[in-house]
């Protein structure tokens, strides 16, 4: 998995209410009542090219799109179940359009599905899973007819739209079934998928702020973090609290200077537009990853031990150079290094496109053990009070 940056769309019936994508449990609203949705549903200004332009502005690779919820209403032309987008007044098929759309920009996509599934009649229901209590059976009578009709589903999913470029189940259901995978990989070889499903899959998935493990510069595993513009929803959530620019862009940050993929979750709203609001906050972060110029994707690790002062940071190489990304800031105007394997010949802050000086030099503040002033690699005049986002420098050696 090259390490990319990704969108996220959460949009389903949910979205009619504008509360939260499990508003079936959240709200702890009758299964009837709510799967009245269906015949409301009629996302009329729905424009796929307008949600790919979008995250191809931002710098994103790909875009995963949420096939079926925990609600188990299925948002493409499914025949294994009635409760789906077609039996809709709009009647289209939305993930279909927004393959095509993806195709047509070279926007690669990836389906999320939901292993919980609160209409389905013979879905799993265990008191050491999470997310089952809404279930309409609870018990685990036929489960196998349920497995087969995930089984239909994702055969569904992996032959009818194209290349698929990740698979990302939610919700372990705490049992294994490789089978399952195994026929995602027969239908799409070069398919990578997560590990929220029956079996450990190719790669981790933390999410908001939960960390995966990592070793130095990299994490140790295959990763993909997730986060959302929304504080509370990752559904459309009517005047949503939102996320900072600063707490996502450190967050990206930090998880793709260690190798890591990750995931920015919008909510469309009803008629299928995305907030203007929510646009504009994927815009202002998408013009910092620009400016990173690909400091954040497909680098390796720097394992030279520069032994920077105070601040912290993620050191990653590509193409001769290093980029030194301080995902939390810096503290002061100044960069200084106690190693270094030569005297730069260039160093750019990329936040700004501009070169800084340096120079190697004594300074007072460090010194070796009975106090001389010793020579650090001495980085100047970073304007930090005019930079409120995650500071990168790229040093060519």
């Amino acid at each position: 998995m090259d390490n990319k940056f990704g969108m996220f769309i959460h949009w389903g019936l949910y979205a009619l209410s504008a509360f939260h994508e499990q508003e079936l449990l959240r709200a702890d609203v009758p299964h009837a009542e709510y799967e009245k949705k269906m015949n409301e549903f009629n996302p009329v200004n729905y424009d796929p090219e307008q949600w790919v332009l979008l995250a191809k502005e931002a710098g994103m690779k790909y875009i995963c799109f949420t096939t079926k919820h925990h609600d188990g209403f299925c948002m493409w032309d499914t025949k294994c179940t009635d409760y789906n987008i077609m039996n809709t007044p709009y009647g289209k098929d939305v993930l279909k359009m927004l393959a095509e759309a993806c195709k047509k920009h070279g926007m690669l996509l990836s389906l999320y599905y939901s292993n919980p599934d609160w209409h389905h009649e013979n879905s799993f229901n265990t008191m050491s899973n999470t997310h089952q209590w809404k279930n309409k059976v609870q018990e685990d009578n036929h489960f196998e007819l349920y497995i087969q009709y995930i089984k239909d589903q994702i055969t569904e999913l992996l032959t009818n739209y194209g290349p698929i470029y990740t698979l990302f189940w939610d919700i372990p259901p705490s049992r294994e079934d490789k089978s399952i995978n195994e026929l995602a990989r027969k239908l799409q070889p070069d398919i990578l998928i997560n590990d929220r499903g029956f079996d450990k899959g190719d790669f981790s998935t933390p999410e908001r702020d939960e960390k995966a493990d990592a070793e130095g510069y990299r994490f140790v595993r295959m990763t993909e973090a997730c986060n959302a513009v929304g504080e509370q929803s990752w559904g459309y959530r009517e005047g949503e609290d939102l996320n900072s620019f600063w707490y996502l862009s450190s967050s990206i940050a930090e998880v793709m200077a260690l190798g890591g993929n990750y995931l920015l979750n919008v909510g469309p709203r009803a008629d299928g537009t995305i907030d203007p609001e929510h646009a504009a906050l994927v815009k202002k972060i998408g013009n910092w990853y620009n400016r990173m110029n690909g400091s954040l994707e497909n680098t390796e690790a720097d394992p030279f031990r520069y032994n920077i002062f105070m601040n912290k940071c993620i050191v990653n190489k590509k193409n001769g150079k290093s980029y030194f990304n301080f995902y939390k800031g810096l503290q002061s105007s100044a960069v200084d290094m106690e190693f270094y394997p030569n005297v730069p010949k260039k160093v750019t802050l990329l936040n700004t496109g501009k070169e800084l000086p340096f120079k190697v030099e004594k300074l007072p503040c460090f010194s070796d053990d009975v106090g001389v002033a010793k020579d650090y690699l001495h980085i100047q005049k970073i304007p930090v009070d005019d930079i409120w986002e995650p500071i990168a420098l790229e040093i060519e050696w």
